[in-house]
């Protein structure tokens, strides 16, 4: 068997995943949850004082976004576990270039952020981001006063942005298309905005659940006036109303990301005999893919046999869960469709295409348009060798990683691409195989 807990780059590559054997009983703790760590990043650099983050994810998203907050002028250092971001209060004193790499949300957080700096800003990715849709963020940050140009490519990265005497905020209306990473950048700095912001919504919100986690740090730091919690399963309210005022500097301690642990849930549904415990994560978390966590419980048969019932669910605010959930349809006892998924054509890979390809490789037959799959299940008898592709995606990487626990034959190309969100992640692997 191979040594999963070698540093990534000792890892081979590609990477045998060996079955388990015999029963499994663990608990993982997952690292910090991705999405709240750019969040709260974001909100301590525009803070006036020092914000202590209590147990971040440290991966190459979230290090590139703190890089590129530091880059602008706030001041990070880490302090064991934690984070200390010395912030600046509201604007940014310098600018520069910043690359966020693979990062969707690193990005177009970047790019909004930069709106607040005193000097131009080169906002730019990897060339997969630069194939990644940012047109309408743009516009709707130049609708608030932005001064935004793009360099190379209209409506691509990278972008240059330059500070704008007309940079106001006030009322902007969000079209249904809308990426929910540009609106959460949006809401993000809205309390450093002379005149805030009053967004509303022309109709449905794409993944609202992040827009409601988003919604849900704000009103934890004190910047959004609410008397209930938002709830991300329900959408959000018509119009997000946030007034200016000075970011103050606190203390959060990042949760374990749900979108880490539904794998480890995934694990303990198609291996027979594992139970696998997910620590830390609480089921009051704002985290969307806790929506998956609790959709595998329901799938799973009784007795901890390996058996999963075929299922239909609509993953439209929780799509990162989705390649999970289509792992777990190659185990199924019958048909299942998972639908909602418009958003995973423009992800790191396009997500549809890939898990089509992959799961067919393995035995699987698939049916995909453009915002659903169908998925009918391997015999559980096809066991032939199978590399699986990746497209440097880590989601791939993982949820192929745990079908190999199951079915023999199955190798993780480019097995370091997970350190974009969970570098421990074959470390905490091997836990099942001790």
């Amino acid at each position: 068997m191979p040594d999963y807990r070698l540093p990534l780059d000792e890892l081979p590559d590609p990477l045998p995943i060996d079955p388990i054997r015999g029963p499994v009983d663990v608990s993982i703790t997952p690292p910090g949850s991705k999405s709240l760590t750019n969040r709260a990043y974001l909100l301590a650099a525009l803070a006036a004082g020092t914000s202590r983050i209590g147990r971040p994810l440290r991966s190459d998203d979230c290090d590139r976004m703190l890089a590129a907050l530091d880059t602008l002028g706030a001041a990070s250092r880490f302090d064991g576990d934690d984070v200390l971001i010395d912030g600046v209060g509201g604007r940014f004193p310098r600018g520069g270039e910043v690359n966020l790499g693979d990062g969707g949300t690193p990005t177009r957080f970047m790019i909004a952020a930069a709106c607040l700096a005193a000097e131009p800003v080169l906002v730019d990715g990897s060339p997969r981001m630069r194939e990644r849709p940012i047109a309408e963020g743009v516009d709707l940050l130049r609708r608030i006063g932005a001064r935004i140009e793009y360099v190379e490519v209209a409506e691509r990265l990278p972008v240059r942005v330059t500070p704008s005497g007309d940079l106001r905020g006030g009322e902007v209306t969000a079209t249904p298309t809308v990426s929910s990473q540009f609106l959460s950048a949006l809401l993000l700095v809205a309390p450093s905005l002379p005149d805030g912001l009053r967004l509303a919504f022309d109709g449905p919100v794409t993944s609202a659940a992040y827009v409601r986690m988003t919604e849900a740090i704000l009103a934890e730091w004190g910047l959004l006036e609410t008397t209930t919690a938002p709830r991300i399963d329900e959408p959000p309210p018509p119009v997000i109303e946030i007034a200016p005022r000075t970011v103050p500097a606190r203390s959060l301690a990042v949760a374990p990301d749900a979108s880490s642990a539904v794998y480890w849930r995934l694990a303990e549904s198609i291996v027979p005999g594992a139970r696998v415990g997910v620590s830390g994560l609480r089921d009051d978390s704002c985290q969307p893919d806790l929506a998956v966590v609790r959709a595998l419980g329901r799938i799973t048969g009784a007795g901890g046999d390996g058996t999963v019932h075929a299922f239909e669910f609509d993953a439209g605010n929780c799509p990162d869960g989705a390649l999970a959930l289509a792992v777990a349809a190659a185990r199924a006892d019958g048909r299942s469709t998972i639908t909602g998924l418009r958003t995973l054509r423009v992800k790191e890979t396009d997500r549809i295409a890939a898990l089509a390809a992959e799961l067919r490789r393995v035995g699987c037959g698939v049916q995909s348009t453009d915002e659903s799959i169908t998925i009918d299940p391997a015999p559980l008898d096809v066991s032939h060798e199978v590399t699986v592709r990746t497209y440097d995606d880590h989601r791939m990487a993982m949820a192929f990683a745990v079908l190999g626990l199951v079915r023999r034959g199955i190798s993780i190309a480019d097995p370091g691409c997970v350190a974009k969100s969970y570098p421990g992640f074959f470390a905490d692997l091997a836990l099942l195989h001790d």
